[in-house]
């Protein structure tokens, strides 16, 4: 990016936060994010520290036809975050959370990661609908649809906003909500980074916590078969206030892992149930006594130590690489599948993950809002995850080849956010649906007919 220093020196001046180049020795450190394999090097960062820096930052790029790229959590698998030679607008600063308890709305900065909120809204026993990974920034797991835990009981994350406050691509301050710009709400709800960068969000709350029941129980890979078929007509039968995510991998050095199964392949079932304590033990009961479990930590624990349970095995700095599909059951054939190919695993890091969805997702209609696939039941994740650039090669290919062998068992369908760098518009339509794709890029071109907000999961042919 090219502009004089007289010209960079009056931006600088009407911006509150940091403003960074090359030269400057964090940068390195700032424009770093999740993944390891995203190694982008931005002209300029911009630290916004509220609504006016990003409104006037955004105002600058347009003016100087910049590329521009939004950092929320920075923990998107594809590493929208950071782009090559333009503007990254850096949100992280950004993490206020407020809460009307009264009201049971919390209103959060789009620089906030799902930990922020939770561990503000836990102090009135409150939840908001959101992710697994307490890193992860809400930015962009809202603006792509976003689930969690209480999905089986509320929807998506963006099922249950309230409002959101936008810059949009001209620099202007809006609402967005059913009564205002209902449009843009619509789009924001699923459509990504494309129509604006939201500055705050405002979520609904519920009475969850701040004590579930919740844990996991593992076993060793050669009781995977017994446990994925138990865990396919379990999950059948569970409440949606019960969510159970299968995991296939190697055992991690965990305190609460045996000795003898470090380094092993296992199988383990993540559980939160939110309701009841009583009722959930006796729910997962069967659970806890099918086979010979080698480690069970379910127990009566506060909720956001559920939702960062899972940040140890998604740590800052790992090079990671995914293949994801929706799936409306789980069958012999894709139980099979994940087991074969679970044997091939060729990093400690990687994982094959069954996240249990079905529930209050299908009782909205399919255009309720751009977050497709509504009538799904679980959500497949091959998660490819190693140490050196090596190594890229191998990992890449497993993850690959058991996405292959899973697809035909699959809906077709995808979740956006799981999407990698590489994946173009077929994929982004299984993610959507025709429909709403058409749609969303109708309201693109209202909303930012110049394409600003271009480096995202971009909505246009």
């Amino acid at each position: 990016m090219q502009v004089s220093t007289e010209i960079l020196q009056s931006f600088k001046a009407g911006i509150r936060g940091p403003v960074i180049g090359p030269d400057a020795p964090e940068y390195d450190e700032v424009r770093q994010i999740w993944n390891a394999m995203i190694d982008r090097r931005p002209g300029l960062i911009v630290r916004c520290t509220g609504t006016a820096d990003v409104q006037h930052a955004v105002r600058f790029a347009r003016k100087h036809a910049f590329l521009l790229s939004v950092r929320g959590g920075g923990h998107n698998i594809a590493g929208l975050a950071v782009c090559d030679g333009g503007m990254m607008l850096d949100l992280s600063l950004m993490r206020g959370v407020s809460v009307d308890v009264k009201g049971r709305t919390a209103r959060a900065q789009g620089g906030c990661t799902l930990g922020d909120v939770d561990r503000e809204t836990q102090v009135h026993g409150l939840a908001a609908v959101l992710g697994f990974v307490s890193a992860t920034g809400i930015g962009g797991l809202t603006t792509g649809g976003g689930f969690g835990y209480l999905s089986r009981r509320y929807g998506y994350t963006c099922d249950n906003l309230v409002s959101m406050e936008v810059v949009s691509a001209e620099g202007k301050v809006m609402r967005a909500a059913a009564d205002e710009n209902p449009e843009l709400f619509w789009a924001l709800r699923g459509g990504g980074g494309n129509f604006g960068i939201v500055t705050s969000f405002e979520y609904k709350l519920y009475p969850v916590g701040p004590e579930i029941l919740g844990g996991a129980v593992v076993w060793r890979a050669e009781d995977a078969a017994q446990v994925l078929d138990f865990y396919r007509s379990f999950t059948a039968t569970t409440p949606r206030e019960t969510t159970c995510v299968a995991v296939l991998r190697i055992a991690p050095p965990a305190p609460w892992l045996p000795a003898d199964v470090h380094g092993k392949p296992i199988i383990a079932v993540f559980v939160c149930h939110s309701g009841g304590i009583d009722e959930g033990e006796k729910i997962l009961a069967p659970l806890r006594t099918l086979g010979r479990p080698v480690a069970d930590i379910i127990t009566r624990r506060p909720y956001t130590q559920m939702q960062s349970l899972l940040d140890a095995t998604q740590p800052k700095g790992r090079r990671y690489y995914w293949k994801s599909n929706y799936l409306s059951r789980i069958e012999p054939q894709i139980i099979a599948t994940a087991i074969e190919h679970a044997a091939l695993i060729p990093s400690p890091h990687s994982a094959i993950i069954f996240f249990q969805l079905q529930g209050a997702l299908g009782e909205l209609s399919a255009d309720y809002s751009p977050a497709g696939n509504r009538d799904t039941a679980f959500v497949l994740n091959i998660t490819s995850s190693w140490e050196r650039a090596a190594d890229d090669a191998v990992n890449q290919r497993w993850a690959r080849d058991c996405f292959a062998a899973a697809a035909p068992h699959s809906t077709g369908g995808t979740y956006i956010n799981f999407l990698n760098e590489e994946e173009g518009r077929e994929r982004i339509e299984a993610a959507y649906g025709r429909a709403n794709l058409e749609r969303l890029a109708k309201l693109k071109q209202k909303y930012d007919p110049g394409n600003l907000f271009r480096h995202t999961k971009s909505v246009l042919g």
